[in-house]
């Protein structure tokens, strides 16, 4: 299955450890993990997928690929800004949300648009995202709410 994994592009550390443990566990799970491949919770989560053994893909707002965080091995340009946080939760199976601001939030709702379940972790309180306690209950969330259709 591939989770978005979705956040902060500046975050503290609190945040950063929830984000690199979410892709820690991601990894160990099999799935593989997409993001907006900048920094903050992209990253940390990137690392911790990568550290893992995982994938890891960055749908970046810029046309320069170079711009995506060391941990990414995918980069895909867009050229589109912001506007690319669509594609971000429309190429996983499924949304993880730590923390994070109006993008974040702008993710959450394209996610629950179309249909995504969303874990959120220390993020907005908004109507269809499951406010969970750990990275572990997030990914479980989002493994037991996604059709088993998808990859692994």
């Amino acid at each position: 299955m591939r989770v978005s994994v979705i956040g902060g592009g500046t975050v503290g550390e609190d945040d950063a450890g929830v984000a690199e443990r979410v892709g820690r566990v991601l990894a160990e799970r099999g799935h593989t993990l997409v993001c907006g491949g900048r920094g903050g919770v992209m990253e940390a989560a990137c690392r911790g997928a990568s550290e893992a053994g995982g994938t890891t893909i960055g749908i970046l707002p810029g046309t320069d690929p170079g711009e995506a965080n060391p941990y990414v091995e995918v980069s895909i340009v867009t050229g589109i800004g912001e506007m690319r946080n669509v594609l971000v939760v429309r190429n996983g199976d499924a949304a993880i949300a730590i923390g994070g601001r109006y993008g974040t939030l702008s993710e959450i709702g394209f996610a629950l648009k179309i249909g995504r379940p969303v874990a959120g972790l220390g993020t907005h309180d908004v109507e269809g995202v499951e406010a969970v306690e750990t990275p572990e209950e997030a990914v479980r969330y989002v493994e037991r709410t996604t059709p088993s259709t998808t990859e692994p």
